[in-house]
């Protein structure tokens, strides 16, 4: 079942940092008050992949927090994830509805208020903007989009808007500001030395 699309949107990464787990830091954030979970490991195998996305979906099944993959609908139909997040390059969001089923959650990527008006009119449940700051944890060829950028697509659209990209503690109140229905966060909290301490204080932002 489909949950409220605001606050907090966690993307795991055991690449940028290695004392975390996917499934530790996934455990750190739901208990924090997270209220969404993304998958994200381009380097792991299928196997690998399918493996963590079963385990992390059977620690959260019970929990408030969404849990969802990146990039492959298939991952999340066969792992029993709440959703999907795709890119400008996966799947069509339409068919990873007539895949995954009107109950789930997918979200798409956009970098410019015309792929944001897409992602909408295609079906998706959010639209995520970036990268709105400078981020070192996924490289773009284009430059940040800054906060002009997310609030034209904010007034743009009625679906929920997801900011990403290069998002602190320090610049978070901006981008609230500018329109962010949820915030994406990946280094911010993975990285810290006590990522369950930053996703708290990054989930009293919108208390």
């Amino acid at each position: 079942m489909k949950q409220d699309l605001s606050g907090i949107y966690l993307i795991t990464d055991t690449h940028i940092q290695h004392r975390f787990s996917h499934m530790a830091l996934a455990d750190q954030a739901q208990e924090a008050g997270v209220r969404l979970i993304q998958y994200r490991d381009k380097q792991a195998t299928g196997r690998e992949a399918l493996a963590d996305i079963e385990a992390m979906m059977s620690k959260l099944k019970d929990s408030q927090a969404s849990f969802i993959v990146n990039d492959r609908a298939d991952y999340a139909l066969a792992g029993g994830a709440d959703g999907v997040h795709l890119g400008q390059d996966d799947l069509p969001i339409a068919a990873a509805r007539s895949l995954l089923g009107r109950e789930k959650i997918i979200g798409g990527s956009s970098s410019t208020l015309e792929e944001a008006l897409q992602v909408e009119q295609q079906g998706a449940d959010y639209v995520a903007v970036g990268h709105i700051f400078e981020t070192e944890t996924k490289k773009k060829e284009y430059p940040p989009r800054g906060l002009e950028t997310l609030q034209k697509v904010r007034e743009a659209v009625t679906i929920p808007v997801v900011a990403i990209g290069g998002i602190t503690l320090e610049n978070a109140t901006d981008v609230i500001g500018a329109g962010a229905d949820m915030i994406a966060v990946s280094s911010a909290i993975c990285t810290a030395e006590d990522p369950f301490q930053k996703a708290k204080e990054f989930v009293s932002l919108f208390v």
